[in-house]
């Protein structure tokens, strides 16, 4: 018998989410795994749910059931709370959701035995400062990407170190990533991998229009600070892919690592070589 509380999140309007849903359900309570639905999940299978804040406070550990995406919003909508997160793919591994489906019974196994490894990975926080006051602050797990919003066109955005001028940019936008960003929108960016846990940001130009304009690899000791070189340049931010914030003139971006960090649950013996392997399909061979 386990005494194991999870609260479940899940992609619900993703197709198959109700039969992944169910199928994840059935295992777990072979278990005797304590279950608590956040609400839009318990609708596809028609049990009682708790809006998220509630699940939350009732559970041990949470699952985001889809995709990656699922669990960037997850992180998004826990707004800070520091809870362990499970990711399992309704298909094949992801980068952050390593448990995979349709064999939900090995995930259900893990977690009824503890038989998993916990990784604190660095979520950043994104800020905009207006006139020496903070009017947007969030959390995130991969990124912050600075576009000119609606309108594709080049931004001229200086970037500082601390008090330390790094360079401008002149690109279609600006990726600041985490380690653990750095396979996303950063990678197909031009940006390089990194091993998650390196204690760095990667900012990363998309799509240059300097040829010396490069990737770059900070510490995340250090504040990044972003403004823009011209003075009428309507930027906007997201973060993680999420919602666009619309900057006004004069507005500056700074990205910090948050003094939170996510707990992200992972198979115990998936090593991150192997996430590569299978998402960038390496097989060592030079042909």
């Amino acid at each position: 018998m386990s005494s194991l509380s999870l609260g479940i999140y899940a992609h619900w309007r993703k197709p198959g989410a109700e039969t992944s849903l169910k199928a994840l359900l059935n295992a777990l309570r072979l278990y005797s795994i304590d279950v608590v639905l956040e609400e839009n999940a318990a609708k596809l299978v028609g049990e009682p749910g708790e809006p998220l804040d509630k699940v939350v406070s009732r559970v041990d550990l949470l699952v985001a059931l889809g995709g990656d995406g699922t669990l960037l919003r997850l992180v998004r909508d826990l707004q800070g709370k520091r809870k362990p997160v499970m990711g399992i793919n309704f298909g094949s591994l992801g980068f952050l959701t390593c448990f995979g489906g349709p064999e939900y019974a090995e995930a259900a196994k893990a977690l009824a035995t503890g038989d998993y490894r916990v990784d604190e990975r660095t979520l950043l926080q994104g800020s905009i400062e207006r006139k020496g006051k903070t009017i947007f602050s969030h959390l995130g797990l991969n990124d912050l990407v600075v576009t000119r919003g609606e309108r594709s066109r080049l931004i001229r955005v200086d970037v500082f170190i601390g008090e330390t001028h790094l360079t401008e940019y002149n690109a279609d936008g600006l990726v600041i990533a985490t380690s653990t960003g750095s396979t996303a929108y950063s990678l197909s960016a031009g940006g390089p991998i990194v091993v998650p846990g390196s204690a760095v940001f990667v900012v990363t130009p998309i799509c240059p229009h300097v040829l010396t304009n490069r990737s770059v690899i900070v510490p995340q000791s250090s504040t990044l600070w972003l403004k823009s070189r011209i003075p009428a340049q309507r930027l906007s931010i997201s973060i993680d892919g999420q919602e666009s914030i619309h900057l006004q003139p004069g507005d500056v971006v700074a990205v910090r690592a948050a003094r939170e960090k996510l707990p992200l649950l992972l198979p115990k013996n998936l090593t991150f070589a192997d996430i590569l392997g299978t998402k960038l399909r390496w097989s060592g061979s030079a042909i």
